[in-house]
């Protein structure tokens, strides 16, 4: 029995819509945010991540776009939720790059889940994978033996897991620290026309984190996708 202090921890909203009719590559998911960011630009910021003005918005993003085992994916986290859950009979049929899928069959499902500092090691697997690095860190990493490594992306881990919580205004009490160990190895994958690392596997961490969401890099494509193990 897991011993929980209920002052660690908050609820937020997830919806999730998914397409279980379509097939789509996990490479796709870009295409996603591209369809839906357009389609609907006129409702929310939060479906493209940018303002009315064309700069980018800054923040953990509420809509997520990704393909997990090919079914195209929408979750969207607190207002996200709310938006998507008003969108969803809008929406009609896909367009990826000049290819339409009329939408059949589309499923959506609400839930809330729990999020925060937890007594115990929880276990995560990446469903997409994880992109850790930015520019000046994987040169520091490409720097490092393989244990330094290892503690690098558990440090980084904590981090994204952080961010996140930082966005869903949930902050951890003085006391309390977030411990990570990553199980994870090095793939090669294509971004925006580059070749760049991410990192597939599994992870443990003493913290709440709901199902589907992203963390690291580049969230809002369909990276860093987590399911718990």
């Amino acid at each position: 029995m897991e011993n929980v202090s209920l002052a660690n921890l908050k609820t937020v909203q997830l919806n999730i819509i998914q397409f279980p009719e379509i097939a789509l590559k996990t490479r796709d998911a870009h295409k996603l945010r591209g369809y839906f960011g357009n389609l609907f630009r006129e409702h929310s910021s939060l479906l493209h991540n940018h303002y009315e003005n064309g700069e980018f918005r800054y923040r953990y993003p509420l809509v997520q776009y990704k393909v997990i085992n090919s079914v195209p994916s929408l979750v969207a986290i607190e207002e996200g939720a709310e938006l998507l859950s008003q969108l969803f009979l809008k929406i009609k049929r896909l367009d990826i790059e000049g290819r339409v899928y009329d939408i059949q069959t589309k499923n959506i499902v609400s839930r809330k889940e729990k999020i925060g500092y937890a007594d115990e090691l929880k276990e995560y697997k990446f469903e997409t994978l994880w992109m850790a690095l930015n520019q000046d860190n994987y040169k520091k990493y490409r720097s490092m033996g393989e244990a330094e490594q290892s503690s690098m992306l558990n440090k980084i881990l904590v981090g994204h897991v952080l961010s996140f919580y930082k966005q869903m205004e949930l902050f951890l009490e003085g006391d309390q620290r977030l411990l990570a160990k990553s199980n994870v190895e090095v793939k090669n994958t294509q971004f925006k026309d580059q070749k760049m690392i991410a990192f597939a596997g599994s992870f443990l961490i003493n913290a709440y984190l709901p199902e589907l969401i992203g963390l690291g890099k580049s969230v809002s494509r369909g990276f860093g996708t987590i399911k718990s193990c």
